[in-house]
């Protein structure tokens, strides 16, 4: 995969109670051979993550830290990061092991050539993945189902973690969900702004409750509701069109190559 000079993908981290995990999650994330703006957000943890997460900021591991006073969901985690985001592109990384980061460039390559506005991971094309729960991946087919059937794509991992968007058109959408309905969310809003959307395989290494897993059935339940509200009620997304095009018959892409700048950042 080829990069443009200076290129620098901007990697948002939601954490919350990740204590044994985020150091070894984020060295890896930092073993990647592409310039990269680390955001971590610690979504008022109590288990000692944040000292954790302030100890790799000081060693450069991680280049902006934001630490919510109060739990407030994933959904407000992603938007909190999105928003110091200074790359040309941003993804969604969670704190503990589940996802390869080494999977990031593949994910890269369909923006950085010019092909697509957004990347999805998808953990059920074929590629390892630990074997875990069936109404789990029951509950995934359906919830990927409705989420098709209302906005006409044709994914097979809706609720996958690993989303890559173009910074600008990530920060265009209307992003309001609190918990882990902004996956639903964020897919509605991409479809909305017909986006050019691609899947790529991904490894999965999924964990057990026991092993910390928060995501659970109440969740799963609440995202058939987020999934109907961001494809039917408003707010509404405009097309998007990448810098240096405009509405016509046909697009002409250009990879991206424009530089940017690692910040930090504490915010109480």
């Amino acid at each position: 995969m080829t990069m443009g000079p200076g290129m620098v993908l901007s990697v948002v981290v939601p954490v919350y109670n990740e204590q044994l995990l985020v150091r070894a999650s984020l060295e890896r994330l930092r073993t990647l051979p592409l310039p990269l703006q680390v955001i971590c957000v610690d979504d008022a943890s109590t288990d000692g993550s944040r000292a954790v997460l302030e100890e790799l900021r000081a060693e450069g591991i991680v280049d902006v830290l934001v630490c919510h006073p109060k739990n407030r969901g994933k959904g407000c985690a992603v938007r909190a990061g999105i928003e110091h985001a200074t790359g040309e592109v941003v993804v969604i990384h969670d704190a503990d092991l589940e996802y390869d980061p080494s999977d990031l460039p593949s994910l890269l390559a369909p923006i950085a050539d010019g092909r697509a506005d957004a990347v999805f991971g998808s953990r059920f094309t074929g590629t390892p993945r630990r074997v875990l729960y069936f109404w789990h991946r029951l509950g995934n087919g359906m919830l990927t189902l409705l989420s098709n059937m209302m906005t006409d794509l044709n994914l097979t991992d809706m609720e996958t973690c690993y989303k890559m968007v173009r910074t600008d058109l990530m920060r265009a959408l209307p992003l309001r969900t609190k918990r882990f309905g902004i996956e639903p969310e964020l897919t509605a809003r991409l479809a909305q702004a017909r986006a050019r959307i691609y899947e790529v395989p991904i490894s999965y290494y999924g964990r057990t409750y026991d092993e910390g897993k928060k995501i659970g059935w109440r969740d799963g339940i609440a995202a058939f509701w987020h999934i109907v509200r961001a494809n039917v009620f408003a707010p509404r997304v405009p097309r998007y069109f990448p810098a240096g095009e405009g509405p016509g018959p046909a697009r002409h892409p250009a990879p991206l190559s424009r530089a940017a700048s690692p910040v930090e950042a504490v915010m109480a």
